[in-house]
């Protein structure tokens, strides 16, 4: 008989806990119910009663198998992916009272030491208990058991369900399968809302405990898990329609493809199960709308194996090869061993060293000290590293990452002296080789991230392994006799520096990953990740707190990353889709700024350059300081992250300038970098205005340093925005008035002295000259007499300038700015009227006319009206004209002037307005007082009515009656009847003006009868006609 194994411990049944405080409810267990019987045990629960819920009372059966739960079944009736908490408490009650329970053997086992009248006593009192659930199931096994052909009388012996399973027989720990489907099901349907992005990222940190404590079910519970996500009715409806899914959605298939190459990985699974994992993943990888590794696009990358020699697709073609989906790489990493016996000894053995190996290879499998070094694929190393770190292997996976950081810091010197012996050659021709089609910041095995979490977990204290086992591949067995402590893996210090702890080391791994040029990869999804997980290494580096150990690391690097070449994105070379590093670099210049100044500056200015929106620099063009190379110098790429990168460009650019302040030569060179490298206007104004508020602290004299730095960029955004449409451009004009004003009067003489690089003509005029000449602008500059009359004159040029180029738009406040100087009033005055004629609009011409007689020059005003009014032109229906007002205005000047000027309009007015109701209204105007009656100085005289039979009101008396005919016939040809009443109405305004003439009494009369005969079909209307004028 095998032997009997208790329950698991409580870790093992924690994992699988629901109810949050795994010891909460077994003290309600009634332990008089507690039964085990061989590998079963049951019991009840009771959970106590609560204001809103009674008493409850769980029946719970557990069925288990070497230290394993292998079903479960609850009187409760929940349903979910854990265990409910009454299991938990039969569980634990089991596991901490083992004394209270009794223990029996497997009932197979008692009934076999049973007689004949004992199991029939048995069988007839089981009956007897529960006829009512069994009778019916007895009745038919009595049957089949007394037919002799019957199927049960074929199988020897009888089936024993306390009995636990064969020895060959696999075990597991319970997973109600069914229920993990219906919840991913569930979350999924709701398509983010109601936290279920955060339940399946709950799912997926509990796929990776039980891979960490070896539980095969974490496969099984991903398999299930991908398979919802497959059958996920969205994917088909996205690719249907062309839309991309949501960023979080994205980043769940993400987290979903790098658990399947963890689990691919397992450093101790079975080529059997490898095998089915590489089937199911092939299946998934085949689906239409299987998702692309980079989002929408298909990515053509390096196989991840390409740097292995067991590699079985290394020499695979880039063109030949399809897309690349979220299983792919896992699909690949199927391809990889644990059998190299370098790679055995890195991870099994802290003393593994060969201090005679001298081969200085490129590939050498030791360094100069003699410490391992690990050469592969860098994210599929650190594949290997969080499959290690996944699957309880903390320690070993501690050695291959050490292993890995020491050959990357090789690599890097390597490169350096390969780039130091070679400088000038590259240098001159300006052209380098990829080095790195693959970026590690930001790539979907995010092998940067894994390295530092190890190292940083390690050094704190976080990792822990519940079974502590070293690794034996070649065995594929877990060796379990090197216990050691795992916290601080003390013997693993060998293959660091002198004085150097694993938070330095991953520190320095961090600072070299960020630092790596890399080619901005293509689809907005690869494009928004790169960035996210910059900031998200960042943000875990800034929880770090320098000490002088990691300032000597932040130095070392940063040399290398200035002095690195290619390799480096804050090298020399640079390629014109490189990656950016503006973000890293305003973190490295924060963090070294305090410490070398220099050094800090160095790595700020390096990164401000933005290659991607400049031109390539021609071959052995020695005038740029840094060249740049374009790997496809005739595309133009897909930047989708583009604005968020110059903000990111912007912010460092302000962060040098805070830093600056007060140090004039710092600041001229970071305003050169600004004005070379950031090319975004609204960026460019925004350093300005951040210079600005920086230079005029409330607490503190005004920095005239960095007010200059302000106002020259304020200046470049003037420039940039002269010609192109800007909805800002306003607030921008009357800022940098502001920037100049505290700069100083010469500033503003200065503005003004060059306003046609910086602002249009209306700027100038409107905004710029305006405010300059404004009270509180000389106040604010306590300027003295002769200050203001030279910024006076400076406005007063400006104006009459602005006026020669756009009078249209500035002869007005040209005229306003010139006022109280006669010369410069009348050269205003000569350009206004030299443009009427050819280039202003009555509109402009009568305000400018307004202006003048507002300012005391009513014949000037009266010429600038003669000259609108030849511009004018009032058809018949324009009785609601803006135009009228000015009309009238003209009119009654011209008729306060005197009967001369009158008589000289009249012509005008005559020519330029056809509407009758606006010709009338003049004209008795026109009448009511004696020309010139109204004179200057309100003086009166005393002259005579002018006659309507004399010109010049003859002239108009005779154009508004013709008018009034000519806007009678107009009307006629197209009037409805709801406009009789109108029309009669206008016939009425109509009779009034004829009645003007001596005879217009027989004039109106025969103008009726006209109507009435030759409108004669529109009865109805020429009965109301005869109605009202006979």
């Amino acid at each position: 008989m095998r032997p009997i194994h208790f329950l698991p411990s409580v870790v093992r049944v924690q994992r699988y806990d629901s109810a949050g405080p795994i010891a909460r409810h077994h003290e309600g267990l009634l332990d008089a119910n507690e039964i085990h019987t061989g590998f079963h045990l049951s019991g009840t629960v009771t959970e106590p009663a609560t204001s809103s819920e009674p008493e409850m009372v769980c029946s719970v059966a557990i069925s288990f198998d070497r230290c394993k739960i292998t079903s479960v079944t609850c009187g409760c009736g929940n349903k979910d992916i854990f265990y409910c908490a009454h299991v938990v408490a039969l569980s634990l009650y089991r596991v901490r009272r083992p004394e209270q329970v009794k223990l029996h053997l497997p009932i197979s086992e008692t009934l076999f030491q049973m007689n004949r009248d004992q199991l029939q006593k048995f069988v007839q009192y089981l009956i007897t208990v529960h006829h009512t659930e069994v009778l019916p199931t007895a009745q038919k096994l009595a049957d089949e058991i007394l037919s002799q052909n019957s199927e049960i009388n074929q199988v020897h012996g009888a089936p024993d369900p306390t009995a636990g399973a064969s020895v060959d027989d696999e075990n597991c720990w319970h997973l109600d399968e069914e229920q993990v489907q219906e919840q991913v099901k569930l979350f999924l349907s709701q398509g983010g809302y109601h936290g279920s992005g955060k339940q399946l990222n709950l799912l997926f940190s509990k796929v990776r405990e039980m891979l960490k404590m070896r539980d095969s079910n974490g496969a099984r519970m991903l398999t299930l898990i991908t398979e919802q996500f497959m059958a996920d009715p969205r994917l088909a409806l996205w690719r249907q329609q062309g839309t991309t899914m949501t960023d979080k959605y994205r980043q769940l298939w993400d987290e979903l493809g790098a658990l399947w190459m963890c689990i691919v990985l397992n450093p101790h699974c079975k080529l059997e199960q490898k095998a089915a994992w590489l089937r199911q993943l092939k299946k998934w990888n085949s689906v239409d709308v299987c998702p692309l590794e980079d989002g929408n696009h298909g990515n053509e990358l390096p196989n991840l194996t390409n740097a292995l020699p067991q590699g079985a697709h290394g020499n695979q073609d880039l063109g030949t090869r399809p897309h690349r989906t979220v299983f792919t790489r896992a699909i690949e990493a199927c391809d990889l061993h644990w059998q190299d016996s370098h790679l055995q000894h890195i991870i099994n053995d802290d003393l593994y060293t060969n201090y005679c190996y001298h081969d200085n290879t490129e590939n050498s499998l030791f360094d100069s000290r003699g410490w391992p070094l690990w050469h592969e694929h860098v994210p599929t190393a650190c594949a290997r590293v969080d499959a290690l770190r996944s699957h309880g292997y903390p320690r070993e996976a501690l050695r291959l990452a050490i292993a890995i950081v020491n050959t990357l810091r090789r690599q890097q010197q390597k490169q350096l002296e390969i780039f130091r012996n070679h400088k000038k050659d590259l240098l001159h021709k300006g052209v380098t080789s990829i080095t790195n089609l693959e970026g590690w910041v930001g790539h979907p095995l995010d092998p940067i991230g894994t390295l530092f979490s190890t190292l940083m977990e390690t050094g704190r204290g976080d990792e822990d392994s519940p079974q502590g086992g070293f690794l034996d591949f070649s065995a594929s067995t877990m060796s379990s006799s090197k216990h050691s402590e795992l916290h601080l893996f003390p013997s693993t210090r060998r293959f660091l520096e002198e004085g150097e702890s694993y938070l330095a080391l991953a520190v320095e791994t961090a600072l070299m990953g960020l630092g790596q040029q890399r080619i901005m990869p293509d689809g907005l999804y690869a494009q928004e990740k790169v960035c996210r997980n910059e900031e998200h290494l960042i943000a875990k580096l800034q929880e770090v707190d320098l000490d002088d150990t990691l300032v000597k690391i932040f130095r070392k690097q940063a040399v290398f990353l200035l002095e690195g070449g290619p390799y480096s994105g804050l090298g020399e070379l640079i390629y014109r889709e490189s990656v950016p590093m503006h973000t890293f670099a305003k973190y490295l210049f924060t963090c070294l700024l305090p410490h070398d100044a220099e050094l800090a500056y160095k790595i700020a200015l390096r990164a401000m350059r933005l290659p991607v929106l400049e031109s390539t620099a021609p071959s052995g063009d020695m005038s740029r300081p840094h060249h740049i190379v374009s790997v496809v110098p005739n595309r133009y790429p897909r930047w989708f992250t583009l604005s968020h990168i110059e903000s990111q460009q912007c912010e460092l650019a302000s962060t040098m300038l805070t830093a600056a302040k007060g140090d004039a030569r710092r600041l001229e060179t970071v305003l050169e970098s600004i004005q070379k490298n950031i090319h975004s206007s609204s960026h460019i104004f925004k350093l300005a205005q951040d210079a600005f508020k920086i230079a005029t602290l409330m607490d503190s004299l005004p920095d005239i340093t960095l007010l200059k730095v302000s106002l020259e960029l304020g200046l470049q955004v003037m420039r940039m925005t002269l010609s192109t449409l800007n909805w800002r451009r306003r607030e921008m004009v009357r800022w940098l008035v502001t920037c100049a004003t505290e700069v100083g009067v010469y500033a503003l003489d200065s503005i003004m002295q060059s306003w046609f690089t910086l602002f249009t003509p209306t700027e100038a005029t409107s905004i710029v000259a305006t405010t300059v000449m404004s009270n509180s602008t000389i106040v604010r500059l306590h300027l003295d007499c002769h200050q203001q009359e030279n910024l006076a004159s400076s406005a007063r040029t400006l104006a009459l300038q602005c006026a020669m180029k756009d009078p249209q738009n500035c002869a007005l406040s040209a005229l306003t700015l010139c006022e109280k100087d006669h010369i410069a009033f009348e050269t205003a005055y000569q350009i206004v009227l030299d443009a009427a004629t050819t280039g202003m609009s009555y509109t402009q011409l009568f305000t400018i006319a307004r202006y003048m007689e507002h300012r005391g020059y009513p014949m000037r005003a009266y010429k600038l009206a003669t000259l609108a009014m030849a511009h004018l032109n009032l058809s018949y229906n324009q009785d609601t004209h803006p135009a009228i007002n000015d009309v009238l205005w003209a009119c009654a000047l011209s008729h306060s002037l005197g009967k001369n000027e009158l008589a000289a309009i009249i012509p005008l007015v005559v020519k330029s307005v056809k509407c009758a109701t606006v010709l009338s209204d003049i004209l008795r105007r026109c009448t009511l007082t004696t020309p010139g009656m109204v004179a200057l100085h309100s003086r009166r005289n005393s002259g005579k009515l002018m006659s309507l039979d004399k010109a010049p009101l003859r002239q108009l008396l005779d154009a508004t009656i013709g008018a009034y005919i000519n806007t009678t016939h107009s009307r006629l040809t197209h009037i409805s009847p709801r406009h009789y009443s109108e029309f009669i109405e206008f016939l009425s305004k109509a009779r009034e003006t004829f009645l003007m003439a001596h005879d217009g009494h027989i004039q109106f009369t025969q103008f009726i009868d006209n109507l009435k005969q030759i409108y004669k079909g529109k009865k109805k209307l020429m009965m109301l006609v005869r109605e009202r004028f006979g």
